[in-house]
């Protein structure tokens, strides 16, 4: 958060990135299997080849002892600290969002705070009739989806759990950021090999498809499904007959009452809600003002990096940001958000209709009705709106229905307990954040570890090494109760 950089000095690095990578075709293709002219380990043509190498790197890492296995951890960390800058400008020059100091920003927090070996614990129970002994055993090869918004942060978080967790790992990356989750697989291929572990730990393809991800589903060396991403992946990957692990979409609601620090509150949301452009899915995505606060909140996010726009410029980007798509089985036509504007900068979506700012605006804000589309679609682009509020019981009823039922990530900035409560008891949400910018809630500035799978639809929550693993239960009947 405290790295600044300038238009020019990220022009310059995107350009030094393409032109190392020598990846970008006119077509706007990548390689997905070199970087700086090296060879980037364990990213196969076929996906049944990347299930199979996979394989033996689970093989590999069940045969070593916990502390070796944390040894290959601790080098992806090391490996994670070191190249995080590189990652994240690779991430913005391939996909085009977000922002170079705040992906790096998250690397650096994957490094840190995804648990490791340390989250898996056995447990043990004795009574007159012996001991009983459980303890969380590796699925085997775990198949991973990973989505274009967070694309090496995913790689890495997971590998480090899948990996403590004793399994192996394969991956289906998204389509649109293939080079830098590939990189994100060499990295933790190489950190392994110079930790004693396998050379190929984990491993990718060259060319995602849905066609390699049915490959994934189907496989039957495949033991667990673990998919980050929008609702349709994650459906798919749910009905695929294996076990699964769902981290769905979201649209977190943030309610602002008159008990609030309003200040600090203004400057957290769009500290919040700018990070990283939006994309994290547990961002700030539409604010419930009260009425006799609205004004010094909006005032305390003009001086916080935000932009206001009017009710017809809203209306205008809209119709940007928003685009029709027509169901091509039932003929339904909805509005879902344009690829060019997610994970954008505030000053490239003014630009579009016709406003001019300079890097200090974050955030474009302004004041809508419940039923605008900024507050009923999850955009992930820093565009925030405010819909003011009579009391505690209108903003519970609005956010709750703005977030859809998703039961991901809700927000609130207040001093009063029973709001608090209510609240939280009401979204049911996964992550529930009071008074502090958003990403307190996956550890940044908070407590707690990290992870970029939330785990909704299936309730695992904030995933970690644990949830990567089954449960196995030896007994002993009649012995070694020693009381």
């Amino acid at each position: 958060m405290a790295i600044n950089w300038t238009d020019a000095q990220i022009e310059e690095v995107v350009a030094t990135v393409i032109k190392s990578l020598g990846a970008a075709s006119e077509t706007g293709s990548w390689d997905a299997t070199q970087y700086h002219g090296r060879k980037l380990i364990g990213i196969f043509e076929d996906m049944n080849d990347a299930i199979d190498a996979a394989t033996a790197g689970y093989k590999a890492i069940r045969a070593m002892s916990l502390e070796e296995r944390e040894k290959v951890i601790g080098a992806i960390r090391d490996l994670c600290r070191k190249e995080a800058a590189a990652m994240a400008e690779l991430g913005v020059a391939e996909t085009k969002m977000g922002r170079v100091e705040h992906k790096t920003a998250k690397h650096i927090l994957v490094a840190d705070k995804t648990p490791g070996t340390a989250d898996i614990v056995a447990q043990v129970k004795t009574g007159d009739y012996g001991l009983t002994l459980t303890e969380m055993a590796p699925f085997g090869v775990v198949g991973s989806i990973t989505p274009s918004t967070n694309p090496s942060e995913t790689v890495l978080c997971n590998s480090i759990g899948m990996v403590a967790a004793g399994n192996g790992v394969v991956f289906n990356p998204h389509p649109n950021a293939i080079a830098t989750s590939n990189y994100a697989v060499d990295l933790v291929n190489r950190a392994s090999a110079s930790a004693g572990g396998p050379k190929v730990l984990v491993a990718s393809v060259v060319k995602p498809t849905l066609d390699t991800a049915q490959i994934m589903y189907q496989h039957p060396a495949i033991r667990l499904l673990v998919c980050t991403g929008g609702p349709g992946v994650v459906k798919s990957v749910l009905s695929s007959g294996k076990k699964a692990i769902g981290a769905g979409a979201g649209n977190p609601p943030v309610i602002v009452d008159d008990t609030a620090d309003v200040r600090k509150a203004g400057k957290d949301i769009i500290d919040g809600c700018s990070f990283d452009n939006n994309l994290p899915c547990i961002a700030e995505k539409e604010v419930f003002a009260f009425r006799n606060i609205a004004d010094e909140l909006i005032d305390s996010m003009l001086h916080s990096g935000a932009y206001m726009i009017t009710h017809e410029q809203a209306d205008a980007l809209a119709k940007i940001v928003l685009v029709e798509s027509k169901n091509p089985k039932t003929g339904i036509v909805k509005k879902i958000v344009s690829r060019e504007c997610v994970g954008r900068d505030a000053k490239v979506l003014l630009a579009k209709i016709g406003v001019t700012v300079g890097d200090e605006v974050r955030c474009i804000i302004c004041e809508t009705e419940f039923e605008h589309p900024f507050v009923q679609n999850e955009l992930m682009m820093p565009i925030l709106p405010i819909v003011r509020v009579n009391d505690i019981d209108e903003a519970i009823d609005l956010a709750v229905k703005a977030e859809h039922g998703c039961r991901h990530t809700a927000h609130m900035h207040s001093k009063n307990i029973d709001h608090l409560t209510r609240f939280a008891r009401a979204v049911e949400t996964t992550i529930f954040v009071k008074n502090a910018p958003s990403y307190a809630g996956i550890g940044f500035g908070g407590e707690g570890h990290t992870t970029f799978t939330i785990a909704g639809p299936t309730g695992e929550g904030l995933t970690s090494a644990r949830s990567f693993t089954r449960y196995r239960r030896c007994v002993m009947s009649d012995s070694f109760r020693i009381i």
